[in-house]
């Protein structure tokens, strides 16, 4: 009788096939790191001690090393699977993370992360206002920059086909030197600084240098920000910031970004800061669509008071008006005197801050 060998050749192809297949190299596995952070907390405070510990798991392979890293900077390297960092100070106001990259000898290597807020370690001062004088506004200005320079007010204006920049007489409110930006632009933030004024755009990416003496456009520039809002200066450096919670610091030769701080109180980051002014050291931003001006540690970005200017336009305006947000700070150093005003707003004030109790 004839028997098939079509069963020998399939049981020999099945066994070829598995022993091929139990021969091919196993594909290497990355690492998976864990990252527990102790004590755990909703949000950490700027300056406390923490321990963190990594643990690792390895499939198959051999570690290599094991680094750890806080905001970017390299806080340990190891090979071994499990380590603890302990009395790690978070010094960085905001959002922060730590990372671990874990290397096999073969090269793969992985890289796990974890998010969380650090907030100041202060609660900010609160402040309410008097007011000491009240000045002409031109209810046209969507104001976006402030500033009191050498006794009159120059003024950076928004709104696309009607932004611009303004010198202005502080008791009458009469405009004495004005440049117009082409309608193309929306105009933003502004800032006094060796002779020159500096205007950011909100959306083009796009800043002017102008003269002081004559408004004649003598240079542009760039920024990384998608938006630009509120600009000032620390006597060195531009600030500017782009409406959320950083502040920007920009070489004002090359206008290269220098560095970034975040900003926050005791509960959190604080974002749409506006307009803003550099004074005595600190810095003040409008908190925008609110009442308030937070005044801000520059080194750290810890917010040190709030000024809630509630009410101040009550008696000064109609409902026939319109106004906008509160957005607006100078300072005249040499009298100690500081002026708010808003978008639209038909007045200017002077104030005096007063401690809450």
């Amino acid at each position: 009788m004839k028997q098939s060998v079509f069963p020998f050749v399939l049981i020999f192809s099945l066994f070829i096939t598995f022993f091929s297949c139990s021969n091919k190299p196993k594909r290497s596995r990355k690492p998976v790191s864990t990252i527990t952070i102790t004590p755990k907390a909703k949000n950490y405070i700027y300056g406390n001690k923490v321990a963190v510990n990594v643990e690792t798991k390895v499939k198959n392979g051999k570690i290599d090393n094991i680094q750890l890293f806080y905001q970017g900077k390299l806080l340990k390297e190891s090979n071994e699977l499990n380590f603890t960092v302990s009395d790690i100070t978070f010094n960085e106001i905001g959002e922060n993370s730590l990372n671990v990259v874990a290397t096999k000898t073969d090269g793969v290597n992985n890289t796990r992360s974890v998010a969380f807020n650090v907030v100041s370690d202060i609660a900010p001062k609160k402040y309410s206002y008097s007011i000491q004088k009240d000045y002409p506004h031109n209810h046209k200005f969507y104001t976006q920059g402030l500033e009191f320079y050498n006794g009159h007010i120059y003024e950076g204006t928004g709104e696309n086909g009607s932004s611009g920049l303004f010198k202005v007489n502080l008791n009458t409110g009469e405009t004495i030197m004005q440049h117009h930006l082409d309608d193309k632009y929306f105009g933003e933030g502004i800032t006094i600084f060796n002779d020159k004024i500096y205007q950011l755009t909100y959306r083009a990416q796009k800043g002017f240098v102008y003269n002081l003496s004559d408004f004649a456009l003598v240079d542009s520039f760039s920024y990384n920000s998608k938006e630009g809002w509120g600009l000032t200066n620390d006597g060195t450096y531009l600030i500017m910031n782009n409406g959320g919670h950083e502040l920007i610091w920009l070489n004002p030769t090359d206008f290269s970004e220098v560095k970034r701080v975040q900003v926050a109180n005791n509960k959190g980051v604080v974002n749409y800061l506006n307009e803003m002014e550099y004074i005595d050291g600190t810095i003040y931003a409008n908190v925008y669509t609110t009442n308030l001006i937070v005044q801000i540690e520059p080194e750290t970005g810890k917010v040190l008071s709030e000024i809630n200017l509630e009410g101040i336009l009550n008696m000064y305006t109609n409902q026939n008006d319109t106004v906008d947000y509160l957005n607006g700070i100078a300072y005249d150093s040499e009298n100690k005197r500081l002026f708010v005003t808003g978008k639209w707003w038909p007045r200017m004030f002077e104030i005096e801050l007063i401690e809450s109790k």
